[in-house]
């Protein structure tokens, strides 16, 4: 576990999932892309993320993707593989996880418009008991069932911390004063939010850009571990169109914006799948090329 704890406060980059044209997932795409972001230094694959379409995704296909990737890492580094839905869903994932050989896992927020608070408590316990010992990252996009029940999640044996994914600073300060000192505060908001939430005590980030343009990502991380907060900002600025267009049409355009990119990278990992928005509209990819071509990014592209 200490191999993971340690690479928490690093960048967890969350992997797309490649389809073929016929729409079926096609997991040695990802190869080149993993080798690129390990070699740049990644310090955690995540598998099964809302960067890789978890939604979308079919549990049968989830499992599959865990496997793979896991095999694909080979013991690089250590593989978050994340797993939700249904409460059966999700410890079916996490028992198909442990197989698999990942170092623990990332639990989805349940999107079930009656969760309760004590209920995901519930939840995340049955999920802990079916992972079998292995290390559990909660995944929180909606901070509204408040710092208390976030305080009873993370007292959970076996949780280890929290990849933070709500534009709240305040209450992620809050939420830190109220747990054990031990639980690792991961910004969820990938690079663009990293200084805000590591200004008030996160560390690490989410990151979709690692699929593409990792040296970049690591670029970030290193200023901001050094706390040059002014050297990370200009960092961010340079990609800042990448995450403008991942942000349109209520976030619907988050994945396509990635395969989009990795397309014109020569990368190709196919379309998402409803509901993401597919393909970019003409004004969209006009700017993520103008956002590629002026980092020089393409030069990269495989003819």
């Amino acid at each position: 576990m200490t191999g993971l704890v340690d690479a928490l406060t690093g960048i967890s980059g969350i992997l797309v999932t490649p389809f073929d044209d016929g729409d079926r997932i096609a997991p040695a795409r990802l190869q080149p892309i993993i080798d690129r972001a390990l070699e740049a230094g990644m310090h955690i694959p995540v598998v099964n993320g809302n960067t890789g379409e978890f939604y979308a995704l079919t549990v049968d296909e989830a499992e599959v993707m865990s496997r793979e990737v896991v095999a694909m890492v080979a013991g690089r580094a250590p593989v978050l593989a994340g797993i939700g839905r249904s409460v059966g869903d999700a410890c079916r994932l996490a028992r198909a996880a442990v197989e698999a050989g990942a170092a623990g896992l990332m639990v989805h927020q349940p999107p079930d418009p009656f969760a309760a608070p004590r209920g995901v408590v519930d939840y995340v316990s049955r999920i802990a008991e079916a992972g079998q010992g292995l290390p559990l990252m909660l995944y929180l996009r909606n901070d509204a069932i408040g710092t208390a029940a976030i305080a009873d999640l993370c007292a959970i044996p076996g949780v280890v911390g929290v990849k933070w994914a709500t534009p709240n600073p305040q209450r992620l300060a809050e939420a830190i004063a109220a747990c054990d000192p031990s639980v690792i505060w991961v910004g969820g908001l990938a690079e663009v939010w990293a200084p805000a939430l590591y200004a008030v005590g996160a560390r690490g980030f989410t990151s979709g850009l690692i699929n593409l343009w990792p040296e970049r990502s690591l670029a970030i991380h290193a200023a901001l571990e050094a706390g040059d907060f002014g050297q990370a900002r200009a960092l961010i600025a340079d990609m800042a169109a990448f995450e403008d267009v991942r942000a349109q049409e209520l976030n619907g355009t988050n994945v396509t914006g990635v395969k989009a990119a990795l397309q014109a990278l020569g990368q190709d990992c196919g379309a998402t799948r409803p509901p993401a928005a597919w393909p970019l509209t003409a004004a969209q990819q006009a700017q993520m090329q103008d956002f590629l071509q002026r980092n020089g990014l393409l030069r990269e592209s495989v003819n």
